[in-house]
């Protein structure tokens, strides 16, 4: 890959990344930090990488960087004493929808992101969580499942 299309990759992919990053990582700072890291690594490896498999590359990096990203502020989180919120029922489907990913795991968020959000097919998202085309089906299967218990859950209805 040459710089030119480097400069391509940054161009299309740096927002979509960013959504990414930030509904896998849950902070705008910290996606940032996730995606600039991707795109350095990219050019690292810009000798290795072909331009047409370039966003694979991407979201595989800035996938395996948020699933870091969260191992070390869990071990922060069991550190610290983390602060207990109760926040009201909100009509806010935004919201709600960002409380119900909150409630999978790191992985399971990933995979519906990748599938639901960014519209990858099984195959790709097996390439990019090195995954086995079944095992993404599974996961993501179990991680709707968890979804669509806590959206319909009493507490969480609109």
């Amino acid at each position: 890959m040459d710089v030119k299309e480097y400069n391509a990759c940054v161009q299309e992919w740096a927002d979509p990344l960013l959504r990414f990053a930030c509904k896998c990582t849950g902070q705008v700072s910290d996606a940032h930090d996730v995606v600039q890291n991707g795109f350095e690594v990219l050019w690292g490896k810009r000798k290795d990488v072909v331009y047409s498999k370039a966003k694979a590359f991407l979201f595989q990096v800035v996938y395996r960087q948020s699933i870091d990203n969260y191992r070390k502020r869990v071990k922060v989180t069991f550190t610290e004493m983390p602060e207990q919120s109760i926040t009201p029922a909100n009509p806010d489907l935004k919201k709600i929808l960002d409380r119900a990913l909150a409630q999978l795991d790191e992985q399971a968020r990933a995979l519906v992101l990748l599938k639901d959000y960014e519209g990858y097919t099984y195959e790709e998202i097996g390439v990019i969580t090195d995954l086995s085309e079944s095992q993404v089906k599974v996961y993501l299967h179990r991680a709707r499942k968890t979804l669509k218990d806590y959206l319909v859950s009493v507490e969480n209805i609109i």
